[in-house]
């Protein structure tokens, strides 16, 4: 009965032929496992190439470079940060997705690549199936804050506000698709409420913009704006992620102050191309993973206002999937655009 089946599955009449092409399949996939395994043992030696989609000096170059030289010290190889910046990360994720997946080629990509599917329509790449996720570095927390002259105390204030007088409240961001542009859009969402965007190119306009009263409003890491808050010049609102932060005990979360369940951070991870080997996958996760729970590291990441992470590739790739489906039920519910 069982030959029968793979008779019928192979198309043939030839039940000898079937078994054939099931055993030289078995055979193949086999034997691509033992490269895989042999090609693991020996990886890395040579350089390997760490892309970045964003300019020098940024977050996602900090990390990189990170994560990078503690690679390149563990592993006694050059890792080099190519950064590839334009196209809301689309163009250095590209090149990270057409690399031979050999895993000399990885990238350290953050939120918007979980958005990007949902607002572009002519992607280079398919986000799920030619990138694989390698580990979660980092997330940073959000933090509202506001112009101290807005008449608000509290999140409950600023909705009421912005129902009682509708085009009276502005907010800012670093750009398009930034965190905080997408963290905002969903809180208005969730509020039912419309505060208009005025994206900036970069945090430091947009930051410079709020405390002038240009906007009203801005969702940033804490490194950003807690000097601000101290010195008085941004009064801060609310926490974005669930946890309160350690630096604000006193300053609830969002989800605390009526709208359970929200929770936004921006966040960086390493992804290789799609098809490389599971073998070498598994020790980049491992060893990046690994690296991240160092003292040395996580308290240099912690200085950056992120919060140190590193996990599986299965962890990873769970949170990157539900990242796409929280991100892209937004955009397609409010018609979220690139631009």
């Amino acid at each position: 009965m069982g030959s029968a089946v793979e008779v019928r599955r192979f198309g043939t009449r030839n039940p000898a032929g079937a078994v054939r092409q099931i055993l030289s399949g078995a055979l193949v996939g086999g034997l691509l496992l033992a490269a895989g395994a042999s090609h693991a043992e020996s990886y890395p030696d040579r350089a390997i190439r760490f892309v970045v989609p964003y300019p020098p000096g940024g977050t996602t170059d900090v990390l990189a470079r990170l994560v990078g030289q503690k690679l390149s010290e563990a592993w006694g190889q050059p890792v080099i940060v190519d950064n590839r910046p334009g196209g809301v990360a689309v163009i250095g994720s590209d090149v990270v997705a057409k690399a031979t997946p050999d895993g000399y080629t990885i990238g350290m990509f953050l939120t918007p690549h979980a958005v990007n599917p949902f607002i572009m329509s002519n992607l280079p790449y398919d986000t799920q199936r030619d990138f694989a996720p390698v580990s979660l570095v980092a997330i940073v927390p959000g933090i509202l804050s506001m112009n101290p002259s807005v008449p608000a105390q509290n999140l409950q204030d600023i909705v009421a506000l912005a129902k009682a007088k509708p085009g009276l409240l502005n907010y800012a961001s670093p750009g398009p698709i930034t965190s905080g542009h997408l963290s905002m859009e969903l809180l208005k969402n969730m509020a039912g409420i419309e505060i208009r965007h005025v994206p900036y190119k970069g945090g430091a306009p947009a930051l410079t913009a709020v405390m002038a009263n240009e906007v009203q409003l801005f969702i940033s890491g804490p490194p950003n704006v807690l000097p601000q808050i101290r010195a008085g010049r941004l009064k801060a609102i609310a926490v974005t992620t669930a946890a309160r932060l350690p630096a604000l005990p006193d300053l609830p979360t969002v989800a605390e102050q009526g709208f359970p369940g929200y929770d936004t951070y921006e966040w960086y991870g390493v992804f290789a191309p799609g098809k490389t080997p599971a073998p070498v996958l598994e020790k980049l996760s491992r060893e990046i993973a690994r690296l991240i729970k160092l003292p040395q590291v996580s308290e240099r990441i912690s200085a950056q206002g992120a919060e140190p992470q590193g996990n599986s590739r299965a962890e990873f790739d769970k949170f990157v999937r539900n990242e796409m489906s929280k991100w892209g039920t937004l955009a397609k519910k409010i018609g979220l655009r690139p631009d």
